[in-house]
């Protein structure tokens, strides 16, 4: 819950910030503006080994919008426990599940509209795939076999996948 506390309050000063007369933020290489609000956060807690923060803002090709943020301190993720992680990693790392949550993200939510597509397996094998990513929390049923990624998934598999990109 403190952390939680941490991230609202660094929601507040950026709006605060973003609400000054300063020129806006560009996205682009070299311009760090989010690490060194980051950073700036960090430094009023008091926290010396640093943080970890990764934010977006959505819209998906539905129509549906997303703005999340996550914060977190480089103290409790090195010495947190790793290996319940794994099973989240795993259920990525498959083309076929990959191609699955990008379906659904663009709008194919049905398990009948999944198995229309070509190169994803059989009915049962898609089902497969459609259990491990709900097991794994990056998918979530929404009733007679329609699926979503859960609002709070989406940022972060886009995250996930940006930064497995070189």
């Amino acid at each position: 819950m403190e952390l939680e506390q941490r991230v609202a309050d660094l929601e507040r000063r950026l709006a605060a910030l973003e609400a000054a007369d300063r020129p806006a933020p560009r996205l682009g290489e070299g311009d760090f503006w989010a690490l060194e609000g980051l950073k700036e956060q960090l430094s009023e807690l008091g926290a010396a080994d640093g943080g970890v923060l990764f934010t977006g803002a959505v819209r998906l090709p539905t129509g549906e919008q997303y703005a999340w943020q996550r914060g977190t301190l480089t103290e409790a993720l090195l010495d947190g426990d790793w290996t319940d992680t794994a099973e989240a990693f795993a259920a990525l790392g498959h083309p076929v599940r990959l191609r699955l949550l990008r379906e659904i993200l663009g709008g194919r939510r049905t398990a009948a509209e999944l198995t229309e597509l070509d190169e994803v397996g059989t009915t049962g094998q898609i089902y497969h795939h459609l259990r491990q990513l709900t097991g794994a929390g990056w998918l979530h049923t929404t009733g007679r076999g329609r699926y979503e990624v859960p609002p709070g998934r989406v940022v972060p598999l886009l995250v996930a996948l940006s930064t497995a990109r070189p």
